[in-house]
């Protein structure tokens, strides 16, 4: 899970410098001749939305391989309800499943962040 949030945060660069990004994008009275700022913000807002797109993809991905996981360690614990080191794998791995079902929630305050600026 650490290693996908660390991915999660690399991928939200973009995110994170919108401002910073808007602020290069748009050209100052000086360059308004020299700069097509339709095309740049265009550009901007596809390399955005790509973005978001691939990263609520891995998110989702992410989700239901661990959903996998968790119902195939469910059934095995019916079978052996006295292995405790089932119980524990199965309980990491729920925990994993939640903390991968935050990050959607993460994902979609960053995406509406993004947008407003963008707005």
């Amino acid at each position: 899970f650490f290693l996908i949030q660390e991915l999660l945060r690399v991928m939200r660069t973009i995110d994170d410098r919108i401002v910073h990004e808007l602020n290069t994008t748009i050209p100052t009275a000086s360059f308004v001749g020299k700069i097509d700022a339709s095309q740049t913000c265009k550009e901007l807002h596809q390399s955005l939305m790509d973005a978001h797109t691939s990263r609520e993809r891995i998110i989702k991905n992410c989700i239901a391989q661990t959903s996998g996981v968790v119902k195939t360690l469910r059934e095995e614990r019916e079978k052996a309800q006295d292995d405790v080191a089932l119980l524990k794998q199965l309980r990491k791995e729920q925990t994993k499943l939640k903390l991968m079902q935050s990050e959607l929630n993460v994902e979609e305050v960053v995406n509406d962040r993004s947008w407003k600026v963008l707005s």
